[in-house]
């Protein structure tokens, strides 16, 4: 117990500190929303693979995706790192970074505004995202209950208490910089301690082999009746499990607190080094996590899954190591869960103020009133997702958990197609951004609301998340052909950044000239 108290406070006082250093770094908005556009590679990178893993993935996705798809759910980390990390920074990155900049947005829904015209884009861009990122940011709570509790013995409303008190300390005052920052060390920490778990679990099953050997031995005729499903190549299941890698590894190029990460990188080194270090990170850490989740069926004897639910299986896995390690792992999930709510606050917060209260709410609102407000709403947000989350752990509240399975669909289905399209073709139409809103939001909602009525492959609201997501890719170009084509001095004043002459166009290089 001590050994885990004493991880704990190095690493809650090392997070504060960092963010009382940082605070010269965010006097104003654009360094407390985007750190100057000056972070490096591997804060960058670090700071995106935090966001995109947390809490979520170790303890519920790795168990539950693991118990029904067996080791064929490690194509979901691998999905992870191709698309979701080494395509997004290869596609979206350099020009993220160029033509935000150039359009001086500093959010998502600024940058729709800016590239498509009209402030209606900009606010219904923001509502969706407050909509639908409170609900996420309660949901990486989860899992923490029950690590606490097998480490601790702790209450879960004072754990979730203590963490978003935390994160909200050094978000407030560092902003960004401080967020990256910390997100580099519990990186780290991610990727020594879900090494050290894989190796310790798999050890305690009498090795990889062993354990792969044993894990082929298991049978589950409600599943499938193909002898050794669970240790095969494509498992039991490969229809849905090619929905979970779309959802999980294409969504994150559509989610504003991670494409946001590409607003601020520093130079074109930078994206070269970052990607490499992003994708790396996500096969270290998302492939570790479903690699690990994929042999929870070798503990079915001490999970009940009718009464305990997926989100037992990680934990009954870890119950067994040593005290040491134990406490790592719970470092590990505080990691995990602090980084990405620290990303999901600041840029709710940011998007709030720059997008929906400046201009509209607020006519004069100068930079420090901006800060000012961005910081109160900080501790809103905050607050909110921690009532959400004690109330659905307290409650069982059904209805709360539902729309959290729902806010990824819904937010990278809304966003993927029209600003992947945005910094590329000149012909997308305002008209097929609004429609792509409007469709992913009702058919997410609908998802959640009725799902009974969907066809059986679109009553999982990951398969339909990913729908919509494949099916914006399609709607926002066909509509473009068919609708009014935007104003020419629009677009030809958008993709001038393009143009800019360094040593190349910019278009295939940033600038360096500051390093």
């Amino acid at each position: 117990m001590i050994i885990k108290v004493l991880l704990l406070l190095v690493f809650f006082s090392v997070m504060i500190y960092i963010g009382m250093m940082c605070r010269k770094n965010s006097t104003d908005v654009n360094g407390f929303v985007l750190g100057g556009r000056s972070v490096g590679p591997w804060v960058t990178a670090f700071a995106y693979g935090t966001s995109y893993f947390s809490a979520v993935i170790f303890v519920g996705y790795a168990g539950q995706f693991g118990w029904k798809y067996g080791i064929s759910a490690t194509w979901v980390g691998i999905g992870n790192a191709l698309i979701g990390s080494l395509l997004a920074w290869a596609i979206l990155g350099r020009r993220t970074r160029i033509m935000t900049q150039h359009l001086d947005s500093a959010t998502m829904p600024q940058f729709f505004a800016a590239r498509f015209g009209g402030r209606s884009l900009k606010i219904a861009a923001s509502v969706i995202t407050f909509i639908f990122l409170i609900p996420y940011t309660a949901s990486l709570y989860n899992g923490l209950s029950r690590l606490f509790g097998m480490a601790f013995n702790i209450d879960y409303s004072i754990c979730v208490i203590v963490m978003a008190v935390l994160t909200g300390i050094y978000v407030i005052a560092g902003g960004y910089m401080a967020t990256a920052i910390n997100d580099f060390i519990q990186g780290i920490i991610m990727l020594i301690g879900i090494s050290a778990v894989v190796l310790s679990v798999l050890n305690s099953q009498g090795g990889f082999l062993a354990a792969l050997d044993t894990l082929a031995r298991v049978s589950d005729e409600t599943v499938s009746t193909t002898p050794g499903v669970f240790a095969s190549f494509f498992g039991p299941d490969p229809l849905n499990l090619l929905g979970v890698v779309i959802l999980t590894s294409l969504g994150t190029w559509g989610l504003p607190q991670m494409v946001q990460k590409f607003y601020a990188i520093k130079s074109e080194k930078a994206i070269n080094k970052g990607t490499i270090v992003s994708t790396f990170f996500a096969f270290v850490v998302a492939g570790g996590c479903y690699f690990l989740g994929g042999f929870g069926r070798l503990f079915s004897d001490k999970i009940d899954i009718a009464a305990d639910g997926f989100d037992s299986i990680v934990p009954t896995m870890l119950s067994g190591l040593p005290d040491f390690l134990i406490a790592v792992v719970v470092v590990l999930v505080l990691s995990a869960s602090m980084s990405t709510l620290s990303s999901l606050v600041l840029t709710s917060s940011s998007t709030l103020t720059l997008d929906l209260l400046k201009g509209h709410v607020v006519k004069n609102m100068d930079e420090k009133k901006q800060l000012f407000i961005m910081r109160c709403l900080i501790v809103v947000f905050v607050g909110i997702s921690v009532v959400i989350a004690i109330i659905q752990y307290k409650r069982n509240v059904t209805f709360i958990a539902q729309l959290m399975g729902v806010s990824w669909g819904a937010l990278a289905g809304a966003f993927l197609a029209p600003f992947l399209y945005g910094l590329y073709f000149k012909f997308i139409t305002k008209v097929a951004v609004w429609v792509n809103f409007v469709f992913s939001t009702v058919v997410m909602l609908a998802n959640m609301m009725f799902r009974s009525s969907f066809p059986k492959l679109l009553q999982s609201p990951i398969n339909a998340g990913a729908f919509c997501m494949i099916a914006g890719l399609i709607i926002v170009p066909v509509i473009s052909v068919f609708t009014k084509k935007p104003p020419k001095e629009l677009v030809d004043g958008a993709f001038a950044c393009y143009n800019k002459e360094v040593l190349v166009h910019q278009s295939t290089s940033l600038s360096d000239d500051t390093e």
